[in-house]
């Protein structure tokens, strides 16, 4: 009895030895299998891509040399546009239509003026010893305009404000309590005179009157360079604050 069970469970683990070793071998061919299966779909899917791409056009250019270049069309064969008449404007006549009159109105002795008779009274001749009388031979006068310096200039001394003119407070931003700041700059020309006042940065543009207005009315000392005056320009900053 013992011998019979000891050859079942011999038996039993044969059939789990071989069991297992061919599980192993149906493993690794199945994978193998897949593997294949996976990379020939791939493989087919790119061929198609690559049979149904198109090849680009080939463009074939040809560099002509100067050489070989015929000669330029003429200007002259080109057909001319048809050129169209426009009629002008006609103007009505504006002598006067002649109203006949009787004749013993008409005075016999009145003569007409001939062509060259009238010309000699249009066209004077004057001699040459009354040449000298009826002329005036008047100089050049030569102007003197000074151009607007460059934003920068370099110079020596700076400009000083000797005079400083404070602008109005507008009495609609005074009543609505609107402040604000006002940058101007002023073109000093070389008398230290505010020549052009322009805004250059602004909070509230009621402002930008009384500020140029006021700014204008500055004098300086004029900016010097060389030992000699130059035109400048100055910033001036206009506040406008109200008393609380």
């Amino acid at each position: 009895m013992a011998e019979a069970v000891q050859a079942v469970q011999t038996s039993v683990l044969q059939a789990m030895r071989d069991m297992r070793r061919s599980y192993q071998k149906y493993a690794i061919i199945g994978l193998a299998l897949a593997g294949f299966l996976h990379l020939s779909v791939i493989g087919i899917y790119y061929l198609v891509q690559y049979l149904q791409e198109e090849e680009d056009p080939v463009v074939m250019v040809r560099i002509t040399k100067y050489s070989e270049l015929g000669p330029p069309p003429s200007i002259t064969n080109t057909e001319a546009a048809p050129a169209v008449q426009v009629a002008a404007p006609t103007a009505r006549p504006t002598m006067g239509v002649p109203v006949p009159v009787p004749d013993a109105e008409v005075s016999p002795e009145q003569t007409i003026a001939t062509q060259t008779e009238l010309a000699a009274v249009q066209s004077p001749v004057i001699s040459e010893d009354d040449a000298g009388a009826g002329l005036q031979v008047e100089q050049d006068i030569k102007v003197e305009i000074d151009e607007e310096p460059p934003d920068f200039v370099p110079v020596e001394k700076q400009p000083v404000p000797v005079k400083q003119v404070q602008p109005e407070y507008p009495d609609i931003a005074k009543r609505a309590g609107v402040q604000g700041t006002v940058w101007v700059k002023c073109l000093v020309d070389k008398e230290g005179k505010v020549k052009k006042a322009v805004v250059m940065k602004s909070d509230a543009e009621i402002f930008n009157e009384p500020a140029t207005q006021a700014a204008l009315q500055w004098v300086f000392t004029p900016a010097i360079m060389n030992n000699g005056p130059v035109a400048v320009w100055a910033a001036i900053p206009f506040r406008f604050i109200l008393n609380k």
